[in-house]
């Protein structure tokens, strides 16, 4: 089943390449495009100071972030959890910038663009013209958004992992219609396994039974009998 990563990041400001850096980091999992229960996350000290506007709406302060790791001894831990797996990023141009940054400055490659599925543009397809940040799009999904006071690399992440769930058809995507499935020998496939469901009845009218009786009586060898849906003794008369 395929491995994606729902990716985020918090920031000191919106340009790395004018000294702004990371102080917190969020990875989650997903399977099947549903998110599993294993995560990364981290605060980092960025090694400067937070502008309070930054500070204002992460709530990440410098007194908080200044007992944190700096970003080069998380870095490792980071890549093992991502390993090859498509990063899944709100707006990937933002935060690809800044994590290659981080990269960069410590050794290491820089991870391709092409890893990045952005859901900013996956959403401005589906829906033109309309509002494609997280915050609307969870509200045009009705996914929970009460957590989020302010923002916050891990929620975000989990967020961002339903979202991209409703982009792509929603709970649907579970039945693997068109899909590649991975099978387990011995356990049947989510689109193979018999669900039980209540019979249910229905009334009919004298009128309706003596028309469908009319009506098979034309036919050779009807699938109502064949198939043990209709008793012929009881309708062939």
């Amino acid at each position: 089943m395929l491995r994606e990563i729902a990716f985020d990041t918090e920031t000191t400001g919106l340009n790395p390449l004018g000294g702004d850096r990371i102080v917190e980091i969020g990875c989650v999992e997903m399977r099947g495009n549903v998110r599993t229960d294993q995560f990364f996350h981290a605060y980092i000290n960025p090694e400067r100071a937070v502008p309070k506007a930054a500070e204002a709406v992460h709530g990440l302060s410098d007194d908080f972030l200044r007992d944190k790791p700096i970003f080069s001894k998380v870095v490792n831990a980071f890549l093992e959890f991502i390993g090859d797996s498509p990063l899944v990023i709100h707006n990937a141009g933002f935060d690809m910038g800044f994590i290659n940054m981080e990269l960069e400055r410590c050794g290491k490659k820089p991870l391709p663009m092409e890893r990045a599925v952005d859901t900013v543009t996956m959403a401005r397809k589906k829906f033109p013209g309309q509002p494609a940040s997280l915050d609307a799009l969870c509200r045009r999904f009705n996914i929970d958004l009460s957590r989020r006071t302010k923002h916050g690399a891990l929620l975000d992440a989990e967020l961002l992992a339903d979202v991209y769930l409703e982009l792509q058809g929603g709970r649907q995507t579970l039945l693997a219609l068109g899909a590649e499935v991975a099978f387990e020998p011995g356990v049947p496939s989510a689109a193979s396994r018999h669900v039980n469901v209540t019979r249910r009845y229905f009334d009919i009218t004298a009128e309706e039974r003596a028309a469908h009786r009319a009506f098979l009586a034309r036919l050779k060898d009807p699938a109502w009998y064949r198939f043990g849906l209709l008793e012929k003794t009881e309708d062939a008369a």
